[in-house]
């Protein structure tokens, strides 16, 4: 899970104390009823109220006098960006808010909170019971064991000038479109465990998890014996797990099988996260000097998701074909790859995959998007 069952209680209850002093008070959200609710946030009605204390709790150093607005006017208004990519006029009109250019501040001051709440609702196992967990349900899902998650990048779609042609070249990705590009980790239910980096969306994966911040830990091996998986962009190393490039054995394709099967969690979970927060299928506009603003929307849409799940909120109905994962950087030259890791992959795949009995099946239980 993404966070521990007594730290998400402990938070709970903080919210609640923190909240004794607004009980009774009328909410916006008492407006809509329930399915109004749902189609103007993608939320529920006791997630919202979750949502809304803690960031009424963080909110204590926030100025809002400027805006004259309460924070569930300030809620309101970042989650109806958060579902649908524009605030709806609807929403605009009930806060009584006239300069629609003021919604940009009010997104912008809600997400850097919402992303300031990461530290406790995006969390990485660290303890060794948590380790053995998410490992455990890894490997019952895809049979491939000592795995903390599914590393991929994130590609969300952004504008940028083609009159500023070195800026517009470094967003272009090798899909072909301009976007930024964050790095991502989940478990095998989908609740996200790390998110950072957000960069131009030219920079490779595999440049992403050498700079960043849990890459450098991993491969230290501060987080002991594991694997993360990740796709054909990244290097086999002594901790990224990356499929067979050129399976010569039937042990090395039922690998391979395994492999896709927990990788594409990734994709359904990327999937569920645009369906509920649209936002992020067009970031709009970035330049390259200033990506604070974008990171901290990608951030707060992934503790919003984590928070979602936790209240079994279900995301909107697929509306046409689901996303592929990006397909990473194809690298021009053969990669040079560590003996040591090539062969910890092959004892793997002979300790696991030599062999599959007729009760055994790689494939298992199919993965939806209604699981993420």
């Amino acid at each position: 899970m993404a966070f521990a069952l007594p730290v998400w209680l402990a938070v709970q209850d903080e919210l609640l104390r923190h909240g004794e002093a607004d009980c009774g008070t009328p909410s916006r959200f008492d407006d809509f009823d329930d399915e109004a609710l749902f189609q103007m946030f993608h939320l529920t009605r006791p997630c919202i109220a979750f949502i809304t204390d803690a960031v009424r709790a963080r909110m204590k150093t926030v100025t809002l006098d400027k805006l004259g607005l309460s924070v569930d006017a300030m809620v309101m208004v970042a989650l109806n960006y958060y579902a649908h990519g524009v605030s709806s006029a609807v929403i605009l009109q009930r806060i009584g808010l006239r300069q629609t250019d003021c919604t940009a501040i009010i997104v912008g001051t809600v997400s850097g909170v919402i992303a300031g709440m990461s530290d406790q609702f995006v969390s990485f196992p660290l303890t060794p019971d948590a380790k053995a967990n998410v490992a455990v349900k890894t490997e019952e899902l895809c049979g491939i064991p000592s795995v903390l998650g599914v590393l991929a990048p994130a590609h969300f779609k952004i504008r940028a000038s083609p009159y500023e042609k070195n800026t517009f070249r470094s967003f272009v990705n090798t899909l072909g479109y301009t976007s930024v590009v964050s790095q991502i980790i989940c478990d095998s239910d989908g609740n996200i465990l790390s998110v950072e980096k957000c960069c131009m969306g030219s920079t490779s994966e595999q440049e992403m998890w050498e700079s960043s911040f849990r890459g450098r830990e991993i491969e230290k091996d501060l987080h002991g014996p594991f694997w993360v998986i990740g796709g054909k962009g990244y290097h086999l190393s002594k901790h990224v797990l990356t499929p067979v490039s050129e399976p010569a054995n039937d042990s090395e394709i039922c690998f391979n099988k395994a492999h896709a099967k927990i990788h594409d969690v990734m994709r359904t979970t990327l999937g569920s996260m645009k369906r509920r927060f649209r936002c992020l299928m067009q970031l709009g506009f970035a330049q390259e000097a200033s990506l604070s603003k974008k990171s901290n929307i990608i951030k707060a849409c992934s503790v919003l998701h984590n928070i979602a799940k936790k209240f079994s909120v279900p995301p909107p109905p697929v509306a046409g074909k689901i996303e592929a994962l990006h397909p990473g950087k194809q690298h021009s030259a053969p990669v040079e790859i560590d003996p040591e890791a090539l062969k910890a992959r092959q004892k793997l795949i002979e300790d696991n995959f030599s062999f599959v009995s007729s009760s055994q099946d790689s494939g298992g239980n199919n993965i939806t998007e209604d699981n993420v």
